[in-house]
């Protein structure tokens, strides 16, 4: 069954067809976190501002806007408005007529992620001390700049981001479209594509029971260790707020397993550390059904940082887990494509991958491997989660119409 969708991008996808129409056409599905749900709504709800719409920009874009006068959008950042067809590199029409017929005339034209935007205005230029002969590079997504920053540059290598949210992506060659949805077929920012899930509750759902239980983040790793790998049985669904891969929207947190040998602070804090993870790898295993495996999984963010944690994601993730000496992948890509821009305007035909590979460097120590002891009873969790979310889906829903009732 379709779940349901917030009412603009439920709308947008009803104009066209249904859900697998609307993949058929972008590549994505349209989900309320695109921009296209959000013109809808600005049209809907505040048609005396939409009147004044002149161009759709991105934030970054707006910045490189106010840096060169220019108003352009690269592939990457263009693929998340959910208005691009990311196979063909254009504004979808049959989106556009969506939403507005008009709406064409406020994109912005497209441009590659290897191009230069243009050099800085001259009152820009004034304003931060600079010379005006200094060239800016197309930028781009967050993620699509932590691809470049981690070396997630050719076909094979897997970046995960574990941050408040979670992100997987990956480098392919061709446009990675899942007729389910669940996975972003985008753009990346190097003229390829960024097959992506984006999970909605990663350390959001380890920082809630670390603070529940007062403990520093030493002795929440330190608790989690006294607990047995599956934590007795005790399963998190973390949907905090919602979920996104899977798209469970009216979906809320759940433990599973809670007894009286499993109601401590050691195994809730485990099983907070392993529900998040599986969560990811319930992504990370629809990224492989589409034909993207993953022979290293190049781990950012802060749960990176944690010994105990990278052991858990080797295991969960039946790969080998590494991380980077610059810690601060979507900052350090944004660095890389600027150099990658400028010597390709110098006339050198330099690939992406020539950049990652002479600056991307890993911390060959912190490399850790899958233990087999452990695999085994991971894939056996991952089974009882992706149950206990199916079977849950249901009373979501209607939980959700409960808390949300008036009065």
């Amino acid at each position: 069954m379709t779940p349901p969708r917030p009412p603009n991008a439920r709308e947008i996808t009803e104009r066209l067809g249904g859900v697998r129409p609307t993949i058929k056409v972008l590549g994505n599905a349209v989900l309320p976190g695109f921009t296209a749900s959000k013109i809808l709504w600005l049209r809907k709800h505040e048609p005396q501002n939409y009147a004044k719409l002149a161009t759709v920009l991105l934030p970054h874009d707006y910045l490189n806007w106010w840096l060169t006068g220019r108003a352009v959008m690269e592939y990457g950042d263009a693929s998340g408005t959910a208005l691009l067809d990311v196979r063909s590199r254009k504004w979808s029409a049959p989106v556009l007529k969506a939403i507005d017929p008009d709406l064409a005339e406020k994109l912005p034209p497209l441009i590659p992620s290897d191009q230069p935007v243009g050099t800085l205005q001259p009152a820009t230029a004034k304003a931060l001390g600079l010379n005006p002969d200094v060239l800016v590079s197309a930028g781009g997504g967050d993620n699509m700049m932590g691809a470049i920053g981690t070396g997630n540059t050719r076909p094979g290598v897997v970046t995960a981001s574990f941050g408040t949210s979670g992100t997987i992506y990956a480098c392919a060659d061709e446009p990675v479209v899942d007729p389910l949805g669940e996975i972003a077929a985008f753009c990346d920012s190097t003229n390829r594509w960024l097959p992506l899930l984006c999970t909605m509750n990663v350390t959001v759902a380890t920082e809630m029971v670390r603070n529940d239980f007062e403990l520093t983040h030493a002795a929440f790793e330190k608790a989690a260790a006294k607990a047995p790998p599956g934590a007795a049985g005790l399963v998190l669904l973390p949907y905090l707020e919602g979920e996104r891969t899977p798209n469970v929207p009216d979906g809320t947190g759940v433990f599973f397993g809670v007894r009286p040998a499993t109601f401590q602070a050691a195994h809730f804090a485990r099983a907070a550390m392993e529900g998040v993870t599986l969560g990811m790898n319930y992504g990370l295993r629809r990224l492989a059904d589409l034909g993207v495996k993953a022979t290293q999984i190049r781990a950012t963010g802060g749960g990176a940082k944690s010994k105990f944690w990278r052991q858990l994601m080797a295991d969960i993730f039946q790969a080998e887990v590494v991380t980077l000496k610059v810690g601060e992948g979507a900052a350090f890509g944004a660095a890389l494509q600027a150099l990658w821009c400028w010597r390709r305007q110098l006339g050198q035909a330099l690939r992406i991958e020539d950049v990652t590979d002479a600056f991307v460097t890993l911390n060959p120590s912190e490399t850790t491997e899958p233990n087999p002891a452990n695999t085994a009873l991971y894939a056996e969790l991952q089974a009882l989660q992706d149950e206990l979310s199916k079977a849950l889906r249901p009373a979501f829903r209607r939980h959700r119409a409960l808390v949300t009732r008036p009065g």
